[in-house]
């Protein structure tokens, strides 16, 4: 039964859609979460432009994500032998593709607040929809991967600030602040000031705890799975003592039994001495 939470996940193709869908499938997934990283560029570059040229750029930007995307879909429904079962359950990419198409041709900065909502929403959407296709790589047992991924979130985070941000004037300034944001240390000594910056460290705060969650879960998982590799070990050694066990008792009990049967040849003896006739008097 499909609950509200659906919208907020990506279906991709059912197994008994078809082979052809499904290999589709596997090769549009990673063009998707291509197209979606163009938001951030297309994002920070209309928020912060200060000419035409740097605008159109910008809302460029969207227009190709907006492609991508079409494009993607309709190579989906074209594979799909339902393709109203498959947009159903991928409402998701469908309203990040009608999202990019207003984007690109709508509003200007500065934005009112109904704009800045819609914007940030919109943003929103695209990084669950990027959480949702890299989390295959995010596994909490992968301590090694998450390690590197989060050193280069906080290498890029820092030089969005140092991009978006007037009072850091140096990339290690930049890296101070991403770390100071992203394990929500708030020292004080910088802090956003503009909206750009503001909003940037919005996400890399919420990107952060959830970075910081999966490297402090996958750190317990190691812990954790030497002592349950240990009990592991133990439990089939005891089943193994075990085994021995009931065919052990097995064979005696089928011994046991072979004792208190009568053999054969008693058997017809015993039915012979019956037989024979007995004198009357």
């Amino acid at each position: 039964m499909a609950n509200g939470l659906d919208f907020f996940s990506i279906g991709g193709a059912d197994a008994h859609d078809g082979a052809r869908a499904v290999h589709a499938w596997h090769v549009i997934r990673w063009l998707l979460c291509g197209w979606s990283l163009l938001v951030i560029p297309a994002f920070y570059g209309e928020l912060t432009s200060t000419s035409q040229g740097a605008l159109t750029i910008a809302r460029s930007l969207y227009l190709c994500m907006f492609a991508g995307f079409a494009l993607c879909l309709l190579w989906m429904l074209h594979t799909s032998r339902k393709p109203k079962a498959w947009l159903a359950h991928n409402r998701l990419d469908v309203t990040i593709m009608i999202g990019a198409a207003f984007s690109a041709g709508w509003g200007a900065p500065p934005w009112q607040t109904v704009e800045w909502v819609l914007r940030l929403l919109f943003v929103g959407l695209v990084a669950i929809r990027i959480v949702l296709s890299l989390k295959v790589f995010f596994a909490p047992n992968r301590l090694i991967g998450l390690l590197i991924a989060g050193a280069g979130v906080l290498a890029m985070a820092g030089a969005g600030f140092l991009w978006l941000e007037p009072r850091v004037h140096n990339y290690a300034d930049g890296l101070w602040l991403a770390f100071e944001s992203s394990a929500t240390v708030g020292y004080g000594d910088i802090a956003p000031t503009t909206p750009a910056s503001r909003v940037f460290a919005v996400f890399v705060v919420l990107l952060g705890y959830g970075m910081l969650s999966l490297v402090f879960a996958s750190i317990a998982a190691a812990f954790i799975g030497k002592e349950e590799r240990a009990l592991r070990h133990e439990m089939h050694r005891d089943i193994k003592h075990l085994n021995a066990e009931i065919v052990q008792l097995r064979a005696e009990l089928h011994a046991l039994r072979e004792s208190l049967t009568p053999s054969s040849d008693a058997i017809t003896d015993a039915e012979a001495l019956h037989s024979v006739p007995r004198d009357h008097h």
